[in-house]
Order: structure tokens, then sequence, then C-alpha cells
């Protein structure tokens, strides 16, 4: 729980759980909710005191905010008390939850040096608690380890934010911190956050014991060791799994990598004298460490072969054993896989074939043509789809010539000189009798064109049928009408010539019967 695959990262592919959510429930449950503030902070926020940080955090909702140091004043009195009460050989603190966890797992037998004492973070938790009995509390510094130590020890600190949590929160809420630098002579233990801090608090008094700080993992495993094989004898050692200790922690260090200006910005803050606060009895600080055991499941031959199948290793040179997954071998990424301490995903090889194998099966079987140009028209990929649209036999038939050769290049260079992509410009390739839908993309990180060439000759010869059908209807329609209204007319011709004559007979009979 270093946090130092957190800060090496290139990807930055690991990511710290976020507890601000939790945060905001406690919050609106009604409680009050107090918050612990590492004594780092004052290195985080540049020229932000613990009286700014207050006001803005209660604008989020936190009943109040306190200093860790208050804790750690606790913390620093009761390793007094070992040393001057306590007749042991050599002590360790246990204010680092990243050391306390090395010591349980790889040095258990160095557990009897480990100060069985609450970090500050827990003693100062606890205190809260004993002073508001329904306070929720909120430890918020530069650790990820606090994280993993608040849920090991339930009930003494409720949730954890990094600082990185907390600003991005007081971004969102567009809360902004004010410069004020507030000042307190009786702060001492805010250097606990500095390789040192913790010693530069105590008394020191009884000259049995060696003092020393010790920081950075290698280093503190290398002292374990000498402990070990007993060569250290009457010593305190101030251990910390971070260089420079909490100042250096993997949030701080991400985000933030100033060690002698942080160091300089704790140093100046701390006062010279102690928090005033009751100090509590014994049992109530105390803390037990149990070792963990490490023992990992043995996974069978025949599990570690199927786990390399599906990793993408069928033969053994496909284990390339490259590292990039952080082990050794391909053989110890799978049996790492099978104890549950990776994924199968977690192998850049695997992936990268996985792509490019993805990328060839919607390549090949896309009813769409498909080609890659670069700047200078020339063509780099071409897929099944489009040989057929112009004809060709292979992709070595055009691949590295210019797209001239099946293709006009004047949407090709439009696109490139304007930046702005084709969509779905309707096209006919006279030389191929062909219809195709067309759209030009250009991805600018790779400097390439994509083509895509959607073929609707079907389509369009289904659409031009259709209208020649219509086209012969409305004609076949209009001779039929016309042929009716021309037997129409004659019929109207013959029957009023009939009328006609029908009318000059009646008229010369009733001249006649009028002359008679």
């Amino acid at each position: 729980m270093c946090g130092q695959c957190f800060v090496v990262c290139p990807q930055n592919a690991k990511q710290i759980v976020d507890e601000t959510e939790k945060v905001k429930v406690l919050l609106q449950e009604g409680s009050p909710v107090v918050a612990s503030l590492a004594p780092s902070f004052v290195a985080n926020y540049e020229g932000v005191g613990i009286e700014s940080m207050r006001d803005a955090m209660k604008k989020l909702g936190f009943y109040d905010v306190e200093e860790t140091a208050i804790g750690a004043t606790i913390v620093k009195r009761e390793y007094d008390r070992i040393i001057n009460e306590e007749n042991r050989d050599v002590i360790i603190t246990s204010c680092c939850h990243s050391i306390n966890l090395l010591i349980q797992k790889y040095f258990p037998k160095q557990l009897p040096y480990l100060a069985n004492v609450l970090s500050p973070m827990q003693a100062h938790c606890m205190n809260i608690k004993s002073r508001i009995p329904t306070a929720k509390t909120v430890f918020i510094g530069p650790c990820v380890a606090k994280k993993d130590e608040a849920q090991q020890y339930e009930g003494i600190v409720d949730a954890v934010l990094t600082f990185d949590e907390l600003t991005a929160w007081l971004s969102e809420e567009h809360i902004a911190l004010e410069k004020k630098y507030d000042s307190d002579e009786y702060s001492r233990a805010r250097l606990f956050p500095t390789t040192g801090g913790i010693l530069k608090t105590m008394a020191l008094e009884n000259p049995k014991y060696t003092y020393m700080a010790i920081d950075g993992t290698e280093n503190c495993i290398a002292a374990l060791k000498d402990i070990e094989n007993g060569n250290v004898h009457n010593c305190f050692i101030e251990m910390s799994a971070c260089v420079g200790s909490c100042v250096g922690g993997p949030v701080m260090e991400k985000f933030h990598r100033s060690p002698v200006k942080d160091y300089a910005a704790v140093s100046g803050y701390a006062g010279k004298e102690d928090f005033t606060v009751d100090q509590p009895e014994t049992d109530f600080i105390g803390k037990h460490f149990e070792i963990i055991d490490r023992q990992n499941y043995v996974p069978t031959e025949a599990e570690i072969k199927d786990t390399l199948r599906q990793m993408g290793k069928i033969r053994p040179e496909d284990e390339l054993n490259c590292g990039s997954c952080g082990y050794d071998t391909c053989r110890a990424k799978a049996v790492a896989i099978l104890q549950g301490k990776a994924e199968i995903s977690m192998c850049l090889p695997y992936l990268k074939e996985k792509a490019e194998n993805l990328s060839n099966i919607i390549s090949r079987n896309t009813p769409n043509g498909i080609m890659v140009l670069n700047e200078k028209l020339e063509v780099q990929q071409i897929n099944g789809a489009a040989l057929k649209i112009f004809n060709l036999r292979d992709a070595s038939d055009i691949l590295g010539d210019q797209v001239v050769r099946v293709l006009e290049t004047a949407d090709f260079n439009m696109v490139l000189e304007s930046g702005r992509n084709l969509h779905n410009k309707r096209e006919y390739l006279a030389e191929y009798e062909k219809y195709v839908v067309k759209t030009i993309v250009f991805d600018r990180e790779y400097r390439l064109l994509i083509c895509i060439l959607r073929d609707v000759t079907d389509e369009e010869m289904q659409r031009e049928r259709k209208e020649s059908i219509s086209r012969q209807t409305v004609e076949t329609a209009d001779k039929v009408v016309d042929k009716q209204m021309r037997i129409v007319q004659e019929i109207a011709s013959l029957l009023g010539e009939t009328a006609a004559e029908t009318k000059i007979a009646l008229a010369k009979l009733k001249e006649s019967i009028s002359d008679e």
C-alpha cells in the first residue's frame, strides 16, 4: 500500500479508490462530520493555514476541521513513555501503515519491536469521538495506505480522502482557499510528516537508546534485515515508507513533488510547544499487530498452461517475457493471475495482438470498402471489399501506389487542406459502373486518411428500375386517357351531326303541316 505503483505508472493505469461520494453520504446523514487534516496539508496548499482550510471545508458541510497533529501529540507522548518505562531493545514507530504491513507480512519476527500504539490518524479520530460521541470522522492526507488502515480497524475512521480528492471536490463546488497563514506556538507535532519529524517532537532523554530516522521502503527493508540478523540493539527507529516521510507521500509525489519546499513549509508552520490535549490511558491508544499470512495458492501445471493459452501464449515462442506487466516471465504472470494478483488483460503484447486481430476481423468482414492513405495519398492498407469495388485481384496491386489509380483525388485534397472530414457523399464511379457513398476521415495524430466506401449500386439500380416503371406507368395512363378522349370526341361529333339532321327534318315536317 505504499502507492509507488500509482506514482510511477506512465500510463496512469493505477487509480486510488475515491471515497468522496461516501463522505457526501456521511454529511447527509445528519451526524456531525469532523475532518482530521494531515499536517502535510500546509505543503500541499501553499500559503493556506488551518483556519482557511476550516472555513472552506465547512462550506462543504463539515461540522469542524482539526489537525491530525493533535493525534500525533498523543502518539509521541506514548512513545516517550515506552522509552522511559518499558525495557525494550528495539522500538520501531507504528505511524506508517505501509511499514506496519511490511513487518506483518515479510518480517513477522520483528513484530515485537513494532510499537503497539495507534497511528496519529487513529489517535486523533478516537479523541474526536471521545469529545463528540455522535461524530463521524474523515481523514484527509497524501497517503494511500490510510484508506486500507481505516478499513482494517473499523469504527475509528469512517472515511479517508486524499488531498487530490479534496481539491477536486472544492473545485467542483467552486470554493476557493483563502491565502491566510495563521501561526500557533502550541503545534510542535506538525513536524510529524517530515523525515525525523517524530524524533524532533520527542524528549529523547533516555541515553540508553540511539535515535534514528529511516525513510524509503528499500532503506527500511535493509534496516529490518539488520535487526533480523541481530546487528541492531537499544535503538528507537522512526520508519517511513515514503522518501521524505509523509510530505513525499504518493499523492504529493505524483502531483506536487517539491521535497525541499514542502519540508520548509511544514517546518515553518510548526510551533515550539505541544498541542494542548489530554493524554488518554495507555490501553485507550494501544494497538495489536498480527502476522499476515502470505501463503499463496500453488497452481498446477495444467492450470498454468491453460492460463498461458488464455493470454495468447500457445507456443513457447509466444512467451516473450517482456516484463511490461511487472513480472519477470509470462509464466510468473500466469501464476499471479491464478493467485488473484493480476488479470489476463494486464499483458501489453496480448492486448496489442487482440486489438490487431479484432481490427483485422472487422476490416475483413465488413461489407464496406476501406482504404488507408498517407498524406502523399499513397495507399497503405486496403480491405477485400474495396478490392472488389475497384475490380482488383490482390492488395499488392495498389499498395504503395497513388490512390489516383483507382479514385479521383479532389475529395482527399479538400479534406487535407480544410481539415474537415467528408461524410456520406454519393458518387458514381463510371469506370467501374458502381455507385458508392464515400466518407473520408483524417486522423491528425497519425496523419492518415481513412476512406470508407459503401457500395450502393444495387440500391441505385433498384431505384432506377422503380423510376423507369413509374415513368412507363404514367406514359401508359396518358395514352389511355388520350385514346378515351378521342373516342368521346368522335361520339360527341356523331351525336351532334345526327341531332342537327333530326332538327332539320322536324323543322321541314312542321312547315309542311303548317301549310296544309
